[in-house]
């Protein structure tokens, strides 16, 4: 059944470097959703998700926040209290398994063997030997419904940085439901996540397997580089290579033409690499990814599309991570986009979802420790000075402070939201960073390009914070902390997209700079290797 066109644009906007600069995308037209799908909720009306704790996760280098009132430990142990007595609580009886008829289990049989490929749980090299009875069926049918609708993962899978999780989800009664009603089919259909993002990786998983299926492409040998004019048996292979994903491109000639600098353009642009039209280092690299390793990646992408609640709150801010670009919904479409810079290997932007309750206008930096030790006190107390850092302190309790204004490093704005590892949404003086294609360069914290738009569009329900008050405000270098209504608290999504289905519905990938995707698909095949041992 079609998505609707926002759940779409949603999709293209994910990841998209091509809308980098801040400006309002024109909604699309409106599109009937269908009654299956649940309907977005109102940002004011939506709860946050507390996700499902694996380990504490430790707070990042980025940034401390503006210190808290400590409040002194008590001088004397807490007095000793005898625990009440409880009863032991009654056994509950687990629901017995449905039973299925003999036709139900061979359906069931066919549909999983199917669905369990197409949604990417496992390799198409690896092979799943189903029961043939009808418990066996059923707690098959069940193993595969918690995995696709919350993915495969158990919760001593997850890593410190992927702060989102799936919520809980029992699907016993929704499939005794199907069995009494005859409906496996249907059930099956509505598992998976109701987005048009993940629907267009589970067409591009299909065309990716085929190709593979069909020998995969050749690598391209490395030489000088390609550009318009150029010809030889180098510019013959482009040709076949591009071909393979783009079936614009002629697989004739060795020329390297007009038409053959298009399609290297196109290409540039769904690798997120600069669009130059020549064949350089990062563009072969590219284009040299096995295609098995690409649909690795797109089954690592569908399985973190499992971790999102199934509805999105309608007005929310989303930062790609992998493609470093932040993206402003309302209504459920884009409306802004903007370029971002995210952390480099080593200081991870981790992956979580929050709210963001204030902009502090003017904000100091309070350097973390690990930075200041290795960044800062090396260089001295002269350039301490000199660029608006102050000691707070004496001793190993020593601290420094940026000042806010022009040189702080968070610029004139901050965006905070709770979360367990100390980053947050932040501007800054140092626009240059803005100009690369890669842009992971910070140490876990999100650097907006424009912010200002930003905070005035969060602000613009309140009096006392409109555009000539913040700007008379940010004239100075007095810190304030605004405090957005509950209404215009806005959710926060700070996600990892390497692959994901443009407007177009070809495919668009990003470098995995984490390293995320491959350990994700990893552990999505060994616990598939579990589910099919346990199943047989």
């Amino acid at each position: 059944m079609t998505k609707g066109v926002a759940a779409l644009a949603l999709a293209g906007a994910i990841a998209s470097p091509a809308a980098a600069q801040f400006r309002l995308i024109p909604k699309p037209k409106t599109a009937e959703t269908p009654a299956t799908r649940p309907q977005p909720t109102p940002v004011s009306q939506v709860q946050t998700q507390t996700p499902r704790p694996v380990a504490t996760p430790t707070p990042r280098a980025p940034q401390t926040q503006t210190p808290a009132v400590q409040t002194p430990k008590p001088s004397l142990a807490p007095p000793q209290v005898q625990p009440t007595p409880i009863a032991p609580a009654p056994l509950v009886q687990a629901a017995p398994l449905p039973s299925l008829t003999s036709k139900q289990i061979a359906e069931l049989r066919q549909l999983l063997t199917d669905a369990g490929l197409s949604q990417g749980l496992r390799r198409m090299t690896s092979t799943v030997t189903l029961p043939n009875d009808s418990d066996g069926m059923v707690r098959a049918a069940l193993d595969y419904a918690r995995a696709v609708h919350s993915g495969r993962l158990d919760s001593s899978d997850f890593i410190n940085d992927w702060g989102l999780r799936p919520a809980p989800f029992d699907p016993a009664p929704g499939f005794a439901d199907a069995v009494k009603r005859d409906r496996l089919a249907a059930w099956i259909r509505a598992l998976p996540p109701p987005y048009a993002g993940y629907d267009g990786l589970e067409k591009g998983l299909v065309a990716y397997r085929a190709i593979l299926t069909s020998g995969g492409w050749a690598k391209l040998a490395p030489g000088p580089d390609l550009g318009k004019g150029a010809s030889g048996a180098r510019v013959k292979a482009l040709r076949k290579r591009l071909a393979v994903e783009d079936k614009q491109v002629s697989t004739s000639g060795d020329v390297f033409d007009q038409d053959l600098q298009d399609a290297v353009l196109r290409a540039q642009r769904r690798y997120g690499l600069r669009p130059t039209g020549v064949v350089s280092t990062g563009t072969l690299a590219a284009l040299n990814v096995p295609v098995e390793a690409r649909v690795r990646q797109i089954m690592a992408n569908m399985e973190r599309w499992r971790w999102l609640p199934q509805t999105l709150p309608a007005k929310r801010i989303q930062v790609n991570i992998a493609a470093a670009v932040m993206t402003v919904f309302d209504g459920d479409s884009p409306i802004a986009s903007m370029k971002a810079v995210t952390g480099r290997p080593g200081n991870e932007t981790p992956m979580l979802q929050s709210r963001i309750h204030s902009i502090v206008l003017n904000p100091p930096w309070n350097v973390p420790s690990g930075i200041a030790a290795k960044e800062l006190w090396p260089k001295g107390e002269a350039y301490l000075k000199a660029h608006g850092y102050r000691i707070i302190g004496t001793g190993p309790d020593r601290r420094l402070q940026q000042e806010s204004g022009p040189k702080s490093a968070l610029g004139r704005y901050k965006f905070d939201f709770d979360n367990p590892y100390a980053v947050y949404l932040h501007d800054t003086p140092v626009q240059s960073g803005f100009n690369s294609y890669s842009r992971l360069d910070s140490h876990g914290c999100v650097r907006l390009e424009k912010p200002g738009p930003l905070a005035e569009l969060l602000l613009k329900n309140d009096p006392n914070w409109q555009p000539d008050a913040i700007a008379a405000q940010l004239e100075g270098t007095k810190t304030v902390r605004v405090r957005l209504a509950d209404a215009d608290q806005v959710a926060v999504y700070l996600l990892y997209w390497t692959a994901f289905a443009g407007p177009d519905g070809a495919m668009n990938f990003r470098d995995d700079p984490y390293n995320w995707d491959a350990l994700l698909a990893e552990k999505i095949e060994a616990r598939a290797a579990v589910s099919a041992a346990t199943a047989s």
